[in-house]
């Protein structure tokens, strides 16, 4: 299909159409927004592209954090000292364990609440702006503070769970690898839910209200209507709210840091470059780790939107 802007010329005789050269004007508009462009582009070059240029560069050395200046180029070395590591291999099942199980209850949870909002009650815009809360608290604080809620001595959560007769003891929720790896999702989940409510809360306000309003004289009853009409309509949006939290989640580390302080049992993928960059001060090491945290992540990106392509087709 022609852009819009380039011109089109239609044969009388034959009725093809041709593209026409764009006009200088056209020229003139399109060099205009790369020069309105060109500043942004550079600065995210020297904010993002240096740096993430200078890692994958450090993967292929054997670079240490003593001395940067002696590092040697050792080609895929370090790569291959990563993948052969076995708890290397225990963060990636940690990392992607934590984003399918956080991701799952945050899509649920809420579009449950989305829904609720959606509706016509006293006091919808308090209740939406107080759901809004978790999310706007930043991660390192709600960490901190859930930390303290889950502290085995004097946590709140123990404190309740003991009076209504959940435990008899109080539990080390962070210190207990069986446990700790609970309380890392329960804490995303409460901070990132409101997120995803957002999101799908904004799709629920741009759907037809034609479309409700006759599967109502067909007599469709509430769930039915969800399963036929609202869920359908809402598979776009929702696919794109979830690549958002997978990716986030993929790279997750602060709240997994905070709570856990950094325990090599419940340890993500992003935890390990870190740990191998400036506690054993193994940059090349480290950097490594994080050119195949960022290939994961490109190539489960790739896909899920090539999935998501091939769906939106056969559905058309």
């Amino acid at each position: 299909m022609a852009d819009s802007t380039t011109p089109i010329a239609a044969s009388a005789a034959t009725g093809e159409v041709a593209e026409l050269p764009p006009s200088a004007l056209v020229r003139q508009r399109t060099r205009a927004a790369w020069l309105f462009l060109l500043p942004t582009l550079i600065a995210m070059g020297l904010v993002a592209g240096w740096p993430l240029g200078r890692t994958f560069w450090f993967a292929f050395t054997d670079a240490n954090l003593t001395d940067l200046t002696a590092s040697q180029f050792v080609g895929f070395a370090s790569l291959l000292s990563v993948i052969e590591d076995p708890d290397w291999w225990t963060t990636v099942w940690t990392t992607f364990r934590f984003a399918l199980v956080s991701v799952s209850l945050e899509t649920v949870l809420g579009l449950i609440i989305a829904l609720t909002l959606n509706a016509q009650f006293p006091g919808r815009g308090v209740a939406r702006a107080s759901v809004l809360v978790p999310w706007a608290i930043p991660t390192v604080v709600s960490a901190r503070m859930w930390a303290w809620m889950f502290n085995d001595i004097y946590g709140v959560i123990n404190a309740i769970f003991l009076k209504v007769g959940l435990i008899s003891e109080p539990m080390a929720w962070t210190a207990e690898p069986s446990l700790s790896f609970a309380a890392v999702v329960a804490v995303d989940v409460w901070k990132t839910t409101p997120f995803m409510a957002l999101l799908i809360l904004a799709a629920l306000q741009m759907l037809p209200g034609d479309i409700y309003e006759a599967a109502k004289i067909d007599g469709s009853g509430p769930i039915r209507t969800f399963f036929q009409v609202t869920l359908p309509l809402l598979k776009g949006p929702l696919m794109v709210a979830i690549i958002f939290r997978m990716l986030d989640a993929l790279r997750v580390f602060d709240v997994f840091f905070v709570l856990t302080g950094g325990s090599t049992d419940t340890m993500p993928m992003a935890g390990y470059a870190r740990q191998r960059m400036f506690e054993y001060q193994e940059i090349g090491v480290g950097s490594a780790a994080a050119t195949l945290l960022f290939a994961i992540i490109a190539v489960f990106t790739a896909v899920y939107m090539v999935v998501g392509r091939v769906n939106v087709g056969g559905e058309a």
